[in-house]
């Protein structure tokens, strides 16, 4: 397979002025292919979060294998549920915006296809105090926290739900059950340290973070097997979603789960790069002009400050990805007006010139920009626009 190189995808941008952000439809389409390969049958679940653009979105939807969005908030769910993007949809995080709550309680075709979150009683309680004691019922997934505590006092994952045992998951449905106005259709369990932890970095830490993860696998297969068991006694199950674009084969394998969530794979983002399990092609790049060219051997382009979300880390940082050979100076980084980058790339850079970088996680690379520019084999295809583009702001 022969990737694109930064001669294609300046020839098919050249009538367009930088800062600009383009996507690689087949590298896109390929990645979508590899997750469904790996899914292996198991439906996924689109996480709009990692994509925030309708087109990628409905391509990503139309994609074999594909079926159902996760959202990232309610407001999110019900402009996707009027657009007709799907009619099922998961909100992947509980909601106390009583405006969105008011809006789902008042649209029948809303309710009948957003499910929300919740893992205490009192999210049902903010939906009461939203809508009124008497709204209409409500479809509601119950949140298994997935992490791994092989020991008191240690937490390794992500810092999500309260409900951790299979008897506290039972406990929660029974209330659920028990509480007018709503009703229990799905169980997640996100195991965000091994959905979200690459694995093969090069460092010494890539064997403890194997051993972490083969031994948090079957804890949480057997932890998750119990629960889901628990509640299904108790209530009528729709699905049990899991995982993320790094655990697709671990979670699947496990005979509860009904279906995987994964978003980041179809973008190929940085903090994606460094697994054993999957290597996504780099779909999402975005384009910076040199403004300066300060010495022979540093350029420096305009912009480019676009920091990932997370632990303020290096690895959070946009990589220059072409042409190679350049690197991030140490101590400026990424800047919010300028960003110089070196390296012997670098020496033949001229005022003008594109440097081609990619953002650290998939979908914040949307919210710089208000259109994605599609390039099909060295082609510009068409023009989308992203969440931004379309006015949509979901927090």
């Amino acid at each position: 397979m022969t990737l694109p190189n930064a001669a294609a995808y300046d020839l098919a941008t050249k009538g367009l002025d930088a800062p600009l952000a383009i996507i690689d439809l087949p590298a896109f389409d390929a990645n979508a292919a590899d997750l469904a390969r790996r899914a292996n049958g198991v439906p996924i679940r689109l996480v709009s979060k990692s994509v925030r653009c309708r087109y990628l979105i409905e391509r990503g939807l139309a994609t074999p294998g594909f079926a159902g969005l996760m959202c990232y908030s309610l407001a999110e769910a019900l402009w996707h549920a009027a657009l007709g993007t799907s009619d099922d949809i998961l909100v992947a995080y509980p909601t106390v915006d009583h405006g969105a709550l008011r809006r789902l309680a008042a649209d029948e075709r809303a309710r009948a296809a957003i499910t929300i979150m919740i893992d205490s009683t009192e999210h049902l309680d903010v939906v009461d105090a939203a809508a009124g004691p008497e709204h209409p019922e409500i479809r509601v997934c119950l949140e298994l926290d997935a992490s791994w505590r092989p020991l008191p006092m240690v937490h390794v994952g992500t810092r999500r739900s309260p409900v951790f045992t299979a008897r506290q998951a039972a406990e929660l449905a029974g209330k659920v059950l028990r509480h007018k106005g709503f009703r229990l259709v799905g169980l997640m369990a996100y195991e965000g340290q091994i959905a979200g932890l690459p694995d093969a970095t090069g460092g010494r830490a890539d064997r403890v973070v194997r051993w972490m993860q083969g031994r948090s696998v079957r804890e949480l297969a057997q932890r998750r097997t119990e629960a889901v068991r628990a509640v299904r006694e108790i209530a009528e199950l729709e699905f049990v979603n899991g995982g993320g674009s790094g655990s697709i084969e671990t979670t699947r394998a496990e005979s509860v789960v009904t279906e995987v969530a994964a978003g980041s794979g179809l973008i190929g983002s940085t903090l994606f790069d460094s697994y054993t399990r999957f290597h996504p092609r780099p779909a999402a790049l975005f384009a910076l002009p040199v403004v300066h060219k300060p010495t022979r051997s540093i350029a420096t382009l305009f912009a480019g400050g676009y920091i990932a979300s997370g632990p303020a880390a290096e690895s959070r940082l946009p990589s220059p990805h072409l042409p190679s050979g350049l690197r991030l100076l140490g101590f400026e980084g990424a800047g919010e007006v300028q960003t110089p980058v070196t390296g012997k790339a670098a020496r033949d850079l001229r005022l003008g010139d594109r440097v081609w970088l990619r953002h650290a996680k998939a979908g914040e690379l949307a919210e710089r920009f208000d259109h994605y520019h599609i390039v099909v084999d060295g082609q510009l295809e068409r023009t989308v626009p992203t969440y931004r583009g379309e006015h949509q702001n979901f927090g």
